[in-house]
This record gives C-alpha cells, structure tokens and sequence, in this order.
C-alpha cells in the first residue's frame, strides 16, 4: 500500500475520518477522484466515498454534523451531499451478479474488495484509506496506476463479465479511452467485438449520454475509430457506419467519407468544445451514400448531398435521443449551409453572393465559416493552402459587407403592415410578392438596407402593379 496523504489535502476528507473512526465505519474515496489525483487532472468537485456498512446512514449522519441537506437515493443505495461546492456521493460496500438480459444487478452488502471487484477499469478501482489507521493509503489491487502509466484501459475481471453484466462499460471504454487518449487493451477490445451485440439491451438516453462525451473529447476520431472497429458503431449509429467504404468504377474513386468525416470533426475540435458545432461536423457530409451517382465523365458525385442531409437531421436527432430543439436546428442550418463557404472561396466573391449567405446564415455565419474551414481535408498542400487563403478573403468580404448593408438576422425595413398601409390592403399574396421583391433587391444590391430606400422601391414596386397610395398615410 502506498501513502498518498496529499492527495486529501482538503478539510472535508478529515471530518470524514474522524466521523468514520466515532461510528467505527470504514471508508475509502474511489474512483475518478484517484484517478484524476494520480493523473494530476485537474479536480472536478465530485468524489466517490465507499462505506463498508451503509452509505445512507454516514450520509446523514455527515450532513447533520456540516448542517448541510443529505439527498438519499434509495433504490440506488446512495446519498449525496455538497459541501465546499465538492459533490460528495456516498454508497455502501456491495458485490453484484447479473442476468444475461438486464444491466440491472441482484446487489448484496459486501467489502472494499468486493466493490472494487465491480468497477468498470482498474484505474476505476483503485481507492484511497479515509479511517485514521490507513489515511491516503492507495489500494490498488487491479494495478490501476501501472496501467495509468502504461496508458491502458483495463477491467479488474474477466471482460467477458464486465461487458457482458453491464454492455454500457462498453461505450464506457471508448469514452475514457478518447478523453485520456489511452488504448484499450486487447483482451478488453476482442470482448467488445464479440459482446458488441449486448449494448441494445441499454436505453439510447444512456447511450448517448456516453456518445457525447466521446464527440467532446480533445480528438473523437480516437474514440470513433473504437465504435467502428469494434462493431459498436453500426448499432448504435447506422447513418454514420454508412459513410465508410470506398466504390471504385473505371478506375475511378472517391475519398472515405468516414475517414474524412473523423478529419473534420477533429480538426472543429481544435477550434471549439462547442458539442453542436461538433454534432455538425458529424452530420455535414451524412447524405452522401444517399446522393452517390458515378457519372462517365464527371465521375462520383454527391449532388444535394447538403439539402439531403438537413432533412435528414431531426431523424437523427430524434434516433439518437438528441434534443429536437433549437440545438437541432442549428445543426440542419449548418449542414444545409456548408457548401456555400466552400463555393465562395472557389469563385470569385460577389457582394451579392456574401449578402445572401448573411441572411441566410443569420449569427450562425461564424459557426458556419469555421465548420467549412475544417473541411478543407486535402493531403494537396497548395489546394490546401488556397483554399484557406481564399477562405480568409471571404470573411473580410463578410466583414465589410456587413459592416455596410446590415444583414445578418435582416429585419425588412418596409413591413407588411406598412405596405397594408400604404395601399389601403387587406392580408393577401400581394402583401408576400412586394415583400420578396424588396428583399430580392436588397440582397442584389440594387436597393440600400435602409427604410428610405426600401420604402421607394415599394411605392414603385405597387405602382408597377396596379395599386395607389393612400394619400393618408403616414410613413
């Protein structure tokens, strides 16, 4: 056993020892607090205390002492308690066994080793002593911190057990995995090919809960490539398994959309932890096996692969248990939008094509700018180049017009109520057909984003069909 006294350097691990030796209680912090600790992560304000007795009743018995409030979670054995803004989680010592058809265990009272036995990993296992006798002390019987430094992920058991009891430590693997930038080990990653069938026994909201994490670590490609090698991917997300594969006719190929998919994702993930802008990355090419034609002479081609792929997006949304809210939108905005960058930085930049890719982008356009810049994957270091060069000038070009027009989330400056107004209308497509053509020639350049302007060009838009203004109104 190791002394580690410096890692329960704060006050609340002595008041737990103390009251631990009081009621003759032993207790062990476990978990990803040790992990972290040995790791020198930084402190995440949640630890994970094991009571050989009950859990609940050293809860309560701590939250009276720091007059704090216990939440008590009965079914699940646990209670919780914050002091200092640390989450304190508290669950007495058990062992398990499971049925082959549920996650959910036969749990009895049981030791430390006991408990231990249950974990995930073994740098989940291992714990520190909080009774005076073994303060700090690091059991660690699965050498969790050997395989810190080798940089491993391990069961403490056999991994046909651990996978097969609970087929989340499945998704549990690739997740820490991807965060710490650690391998899983080979026996663990043979056990996950041949359990990957166990994880549609798990409930989609637990799935993805895991899924994000993986998208939000420093490069998802790392936990991806786990899903897809494992088999894991094509169960619990089909569209994105479709990606992968390469058809060549004549000769002639096209890029692994897969593979390119990861690229992109990595490369959002160097610019922004934002778990949206990532979900877009995912999801901006997920159409393409859908729009694959192979043309003679132009060869593959993936024509509408964007328009395709928005439609597609609250499917998958509402498939994976993803919220079908604004977060949604802004992906199939994003999706739909994310050749129009590209086309600009290929052509020559028109006013009036950066006006319209402002309104329609809204304050979405730097997400939008930054997502098409991962994109550019080339292994082509001069198209590379370009294309980035040219992007550049395409966001001064977005500056400077919207700086001067005003179109990002454009207002009409004449509203239908107005036009209503000015020509003595009631509601009808005329109101509509005045409204698109001063928004078509604003967008065009050929009226100013003004109400001055837009208002004469109403006038001359109602005199052209038929219509007089009243000579009442006021605007």
């Amino acid at each position: 056993m190791i002394a580690m006294r410096e890692n329960l350097q704060h006050p609340i691990f002595q008041i737990i020892r103390d009251l631990a030796d009081r009621e003759q209680v032993d207790c062990y912090v476990i978990g990803g607090y040790v992990r972290d600790r040995i790791m020198g992560r930084p402190f995440k304000n949640d630890v994970d205390v094991v009571v050989v007795g009950s859990g609940i009743d050293f809860a309560s018995k701590l939250g009276e002492q720091l007059h704090t409030k216990v939440a008590v979670y009965k079914n699940f054995g646990t209670a919780m308690l914050v002091h200092d803004n640390i989450n304190i989680e508290f669950v007495g010592a058990r062992k398990e066994s499971y049925r082959s058809n549920s996650r959910n265990p036969s749990v009895e009272d049981g030791t430390l080793e006991d408990d231990q036995h249950r974990r995930d990993f073994t740098i989940n296992a291992m714990a520190y002593g909080l009774n005076a006798q073994n303060f700090g002390q690091l059991l660690d019987p699965f050498h969790g911190r050997q395989d810190i430094e080798l940089r491993t992920i391990r069961t403490p058991l056999d991994p046909d057990i651990t996978f097969s009891d609970d087929p989340l430590r499945m998704m549990r693997a690739v997740r820490f995995a991807s965060q710490l930038g650690f391998k899983i080990d080979a026996l663990a990653l043979a056990s996950m090919v041949s359990k990957a069938e166990r994880i549609q026994i798990i409930s989609k909201e637990r799935i993805i809960e895991e899924l994000n994490k993986i998208v939000l670590s420093p490069k998802p490609s790392v936990g991806f490539r786990y899903l897809f090698d494992t088999g894991l991917l094509k169960l619990i997300f089909p569209a994105m398994q479709d990606l992968h594969g390469v058809d060549v006719i004549d000769g002639r190929g096209h890029k692994d959309n897969f593979y390119h998919t990861l690229e992109v994702l990595d490369n959002i993930a160097e610019y922004s932890s934002d778990l949206w802008l990532r979900w877009a990355a995912i999801m901006h090419d997920i159409a393409k096996p859908a729009t694959k034609r192979f043309d003679k002479r132009a060869g593959w081609t993936f024509h509408g692969h964007e328009d395709r792929g928005a439609k597609m997006v609250p499917k998958l949304f509402a498939e994976l248990k993803l919220p079908l809210n604004d977060k949604m939108k802004f992906v199939q905005k994003l999706v739909q939008l994310h050749l129009r960058p590209i086309v600009l930085a290929q052509d020559i930049v028109t006013d009036s094509a950066v006006r319209r890719l402002l309104f329609d982008a809204g304050n979405d356009i730097d997400a939008l700018m930054a997502l098409c810049h991962a994109d550019v994957t080339t292994k082509n270091a001069y198209k590379k180049r370009k294309y980035r060069d040219n992007f550049e000038l395409v966001k001064q070009k977005l500056r400077d017009v919207e700086e001067r027009d005003q179109i990002r989330n454009w207002q009409p400056p004449v509203t239908g109520e107005d036009i209503m107004e000015l020509f003595d209308l009631k509601p009808g497509r005329i109101i509509g057909k005045i409204k698109n053509a001063m928004r078509e020639a604003i967008l065009e350049g050929d009226v100013a984003n003004t109400r001055e302007s837009a208002l004469k060009f109403v006038l001359q838009q109602g005199e052209s069909l038929g219509l007089v203004r009243k000579n009442t109104a006021k605007l």
